[in-house]
């Protein structure tokens, strides 16, 4: 591909989120969520656990440093419920605050756009303690949570995203079981939990707009193009399915106000009268995370009878996950096409590799940068095709407690020894920092 530029004003940098990287799980006040709950039952594969992390409560100035060296203009990142409202509901942890105060601070003074994400997965214990989302009791503390925190950071904090990826907590938090809460409650404890988050989403965003003007309001949805693995019909249905599962529920709740059709049956007991537009709110960015397609097979005794099927691809990262890069072409054209082209920027996309450090301490880390480079040409294609997208942020800036693998994968363009915490720039960061400087690829 020939050398392109991207357009002036475009959003360059990194995400995070708050219980990956921060540490300091006891400090200050902060309550216990349902990831310190999984990780003390022995939940996580390399037995390790976020009480330390990356230490960013502590490293915070060091890490902006890092952004700032790269020449990022953005940065999104999450605030842990938890350690602002302890207890899901109720009192307001002072502390919690002051601990943004002066994130958000540090990132004005170096040059950097803070995009806020209310929950990054961090569910407060008492919350899931009193059904979690399963019910509807969650939506108030969710709406009074976002105030609070815009009340206190909205002057300076300007973009909001109310979720990250609803899509993975309910089906993989409520449904198999594989993330916490650990629930293993199939098609109905999975379609439970999307709706409620739809819900509390829709409650937050009009929560936020009632009491602040001027604001950029969305969310973050993982969002990956649905292949069947093969030209049987059964699989062709099994990846319609899913689809609807993976993508429609939370696109269409949050866009359309509906649900789809192809689970208004499976729903019609969990939707009440008025929901459909409770959902709905027409948001101004929405942020996109993409990590690959998803190609689907029909197999019976999973949830909606479909499982993975082969990608048929010959790259695939540390996680096991295929690389193609085309999808994400695919994904925003596909978007374009079928939600009227609204403004959105890519707020996750990196890859995971089995990093080694080089006899001179440097991480050659080729791979990654081939990923990264791969999508920005997919991103700069979909862009000259007439596609609205404002930035790309990549996942993620340092490696970090990767949930249930713990820290055994890393995603980040900075090196994190889990030992010393000594932060190493690997060459994916060199590169994403050419490119967010030159504005060019």
């Amino acid at each position: 591909m020939a050398a392109v530029t991207f357009p002036a004003g475009f959003l360059w940098g990194a995400s995070t989120s708050s219980y990956q990287i921060e540490g300091a799980l006891d400090a200050d006040g902060r309550g216990p969520c349902v990831w310190d709950t999984f990780a003390a039952a022995d939940k996580i594969q390399d037995g390790s656990s976020a009480a330390t992390a990356c230490d960013h409560y502590h490293r915070w100035p060091e890490d902006i440093a890092l952004m700032k060296q790269a020449g990022f203009n953005a940065y999104r990142f999450s605030i842990a419920w938890p350690r602002v409202i302890p207890a899901g509901s109720g009192a307001v942890n002072a502390k919690g605050l002051d601990f943004y105060d002066r994130l958000v601070d540090g990132l004005l003074d170096a040059g950097i756009r803070p995009m806020a994400c209310l929950y990054h997965w961090d569910l407060p214990q008492p919350l899931e303690d009193g059904g979690g989302w399963q019910g509807r009791e969650v939506i108030g503390p969710f709406a009074e949570y976002a105030r609070v925190v815009t009340r206190r950071l909205a002057d300076r904090v300007k973009d909001w995203m109310m979720l990250n990826e609803p899509n993975v907590v309910a089906i993989f938090g409520y449904g198999v079981g594989e993330h916490a809460p650990g629930h293993t409650l199939g098609e109905q404890g999975i379609l439970k939990a999307l709706h409620h988050q739809n819900l509390a989403q829709g409650a937050a965003l009009r929560a936020i707009a009632a009491e602040h003007s001027g604001l950029t309001l969305g969310t973050v949805i993982n969002l990956q193009p649905c292949r069947a693995e093969s030209g049987r019909p059964e699989d062709i249905a099994a990846a319609a399915r899913w689809d609807a599962v993976w993508n429609r529920v939370p696109l269409d709740g949050l866009l359309r106000g509906r649900i789809p059709p192809l689970l208004a049956e499976a729903m019609k007991d969990i939707v009440k009268p008025g929901d459909e537009e409770a959902i709905r709110y027409p948001i101004d960015l929405l942020g996109i995370n993409y990590y690959s397609r998803m190609t689907m097979k029909h197999e019976a005794g999973h949830p909606f009878d479909v499982w993975w099927g082969d990608a048929h691809c010959d790259r695939y990262t540390f996680m096991g996950w295929p690389v193609q890069p085309d999808g994400l072409y695919d994904l925003l054209a596909e978007f374009k096409r079928d939600y009227g082209n609204p403004a959105v920027f890519i707020a996750e996309n990196g890859a995971a590799y089995d990093d080694t450090v080089d006899a001179d301490g440097q991480i050659r880390d080729a791979e990654r940068v081939r990923f990264l480079k791969d999508h920005l040409e997919a991103v700069a294609r979909a862009i000259a095709d007439g596609c609205n997208v404002k930035g790309y942020l990549c996942w993620s800036l340092l490696d970090n407690f990767e949930w249930a693998f713990g820290l055994s994968k890393r995603f980040g363009i900075v090196r994190v020894d889990y030992d010393t915490l000594k932060r190493t720039p690997k060459d994916s960061y060199r590169f994403l920092s050419q490119v967010a400087k030159t504005g060019r690829l």
